[in-house]
């Protein structure tokens, strides 16, 4: 299977990856500057509205796809998924909380991140929307993709031309 995301990670991920890339470090840093330049000007505004990007895992076996991803504060009602031309779309958005005593607050540090976030993947050819299942438990968000059958292969028989 060639499973890609078409929208990068943006965070990098604190999981080890399996290729060695020597400008990884350099990259997450730069990643990391730009987080906290936009963190701070968005904070001069008020709470951090920062794009979430949901970190997941993708697993196979030979009959099924099964993506996790962590979605902490969300329930199922702030996530919409769906599957057009082989690509699986999660969206979703993590609102703020807001409290009727929250005006008379003082924010002395806000590092929540809020906002819509959005992820696509590229899934194999012939999956069948109908069937994919989703299910959410503890801000994590499961869907089971069952992977198209194979069409075997079929040998063709070459006849004497008439």
């Amino acid at each position: 299977m060639n499973l890609r995301s078409l929208i990068p990670s943006g965070n990098g991920g604190a999981r080890a990856t399996q290729i060695v890339n020597p400008f990884g470090f350099l990259h997450r840093e730069i990643d990391r500057l730009f987080d906290e330049f936009t963190r701070g000007t968005l904070e001069a505004a008020g709470p951090a509205q920062v794009n979430l990007v949901p970190s997941m895992d993708v697993t196979e076996t030979d009959k099924e796809i099964v993506i996790a991803a962590e979605m902490p504060g969300l329930e199922r009602k702030d996530v919409d998924i769906s599957i057009e031309d082989d690509v699986l779309t999660i969206r979703g958005e993590k609102k703020v909380e807001t409290k009727k005593d929250d005006k008379d607050k003082n924010y002395h540090i806000t590092e929540r991140s809020y906002g819509m976030f959005y992820r696509a993947l590229q899934l194999p050819p012939g999956v069948e929307p109908s069937k994919v299942q989703a299910t959410m438990s503890n801000g994590v968000l499961k869907i089971t993709i069952p992977k198209p059958a194979r069409s075997e292969p079929k040998k063709i028989e070459v006849k004497e031309a008439a």
